[in-house]
Parts: C-alpha cells; structure tokens; sequence
C-alpha cells in the first residue's frame, strides 16, 4: 500500500510536534508554536495540559474538552491533523484512541503498538479511516531497524510508517538508507537534527544529510507533512524551533 503520493497541486507541508513544548502547559505551547510561523502541530496522549485543562492528559480530555483545545488551536489559525498515542493495551483501549481521533479529526495516529495488536488495530484503522504510522525509537526499540518494520507492516492496507531521522540515526542507520526501503509506505516524518555525540541540535547544524533526505523524499514523490521535534534547550526552545521552520521550510522545496 503506497502512502503519501504527490499529485501536480499537491506540496510537501512542515509541522511542529508539540511534544517539543511538552515542559509548558498547553495554551502556552499553542502560542509558542504559533510564533514559529507554523499552521500545523501534533499532538501526543501523555501530555500534562496544565491547569486550563484540569491538569488531564492529551488522551483523557472530554469531548467538551476536545472542543474548546480545537477553539484554542483555531483562535491561532493552527490545526492538528496527527497525534502520538502511547500504550493502548487492548481492544478497549485502541478504541478509546480512535474515538478521540475522530472527535480531533485526525488523519493519521502515530504510535508503537504491540506486533501481535497489528491486525486489531489496521481494522480499526480502516474503521475510522484514520491511518496508522508507526514511530521508532532508537534501539532496542522493534521498530526501530526499518527492514523489520517492513516485514512488520506488509499486508496492512492503513498501516505505514512514521520516520524518525533522528532516533535512526542514533541507531546507527542511515536515515537516507532508511527512507529508501520504508519506499511507498511513509506516511509522515518526524525531523531531527544530531551532532556526532548523538545530540539533539538545531536543523542543519548537525551530522544529517538534509539535501540527500529531500532529495529521496522528491524522488519518492512524497507528500505529507514532516513535524519538526526540538528535544534540545526544552525550556526555552521557542527561538530554536523557529530557526528549525525556517530551514525546513528554506529546504524542501
């Protein structure tokens, strides 16, 4: 199942994951993300959204509260078509996720989900049509060797990949390598820039190969969107995650 193909009208868009904001509450990260010049953000479940949300979590907001957190996005002109759900133990418990997506609008879940739940939740998926993108963390994480996520995913019609440059690379993968076997199956990227101690560092500061990734990503004719994830100076990072849009944004053209 091919994801992401590009049509003449259709552009690559740039996003910042909130989670690069995850040490401020939620209305003060919206504001922060709407002064990166970005119309787009995603989510994740276990964000602590501060007192205006009764200090809940991302996953167990009400639908009332589902509606005022999509209020607050709007008041900035920012949407959030994808989120990251963590954990998700049994059937109940998926069905809760996608509950939510739907009631956000979601395109698209980004998650790690147990091998053997693969099946469970591509039904789901095509349910909901809400798709699926697995994420990868650095080793030992199973999804983290994209070779094996390809073995993992085949068959699945809604369930493809969600590349994190960064985490492969601190696997010792090399994440221009790595797209070009995930070929026709991303759906979206998270993006990272590491120096050589593995570092988070801003975009084109580091040890990754921008030009070459854009490069594989044209001749993949992708289209989706690439959130950006600052993991450096979290406290204070609105500057860095700026600079970050800026360069994407300068990039992947």
């Amino acid at each position: 199942m091919a994801f992401g193909l590009k049509t003449a009208k259709e552009e690559w868009q740039t996003g910042v994951a909130l989670y690069s904001f995850n040490m401020h509450p939620f209305p003060e990260a919206v504001a922060m993300a709407d002064s990166t010049g970005t119309k787009l953000v995603e989510g994740f479940s276990f964000y602590k959204l501060g007192p205006a949300f009764n200090n809940l979590t991302m996953a167990d907001l009400s639908p009332a509260d589902v509606v005022r957190m999509k209020q607050m996005l709007a008041a900035k002109g920012l949407s959030m078509p994808s989120m990251y759900f963590s954990g998700g133990k049994n059937l109940a418990e998926w069905k809760k996720y996608f509950e939510l997506g739907r009631e956000f609008g979601l395109k698209c879940i980004v998650c790690e989900p147990q091998k053997k739940q693969l099946g469970m939740i591509d039904s789901l998926a095509g349910i909901y049509k809400i798709k699926i993108a697995i994420h990868e963390h650095e080793k030992p994480d199973i999804y983290c060797d994209p070779d094996s996520l390809l073995k993992f995913i085949k068959g699945y019609k809604n369930i493809g990949a969600c590349a994190d440059i960064g985490h492969w690379v601190r696997s010792g993968y090399d994440a221009v390598k790595s797209l070009e076997k995930l070929r026709g199956h991303v759906i979206e990227l998270h993006i990272h820039d590491n120096d050589k101690a593995q570092k988070d560092v801003d975009l084109g500061t580091g040890t990754i190969d921008f030009a070459a990734l854009v490069k594989e990503l044209k001749q993949q004719h992708f289209t989706g969107i690439l959130f950006y994830e600052c993991e450096h100076d979290m406290k204070h990072n609105t500057q860095n995650v700026k600079r970050g849009m800026e360069y994407l944004q300068a990039n992947v053209k």
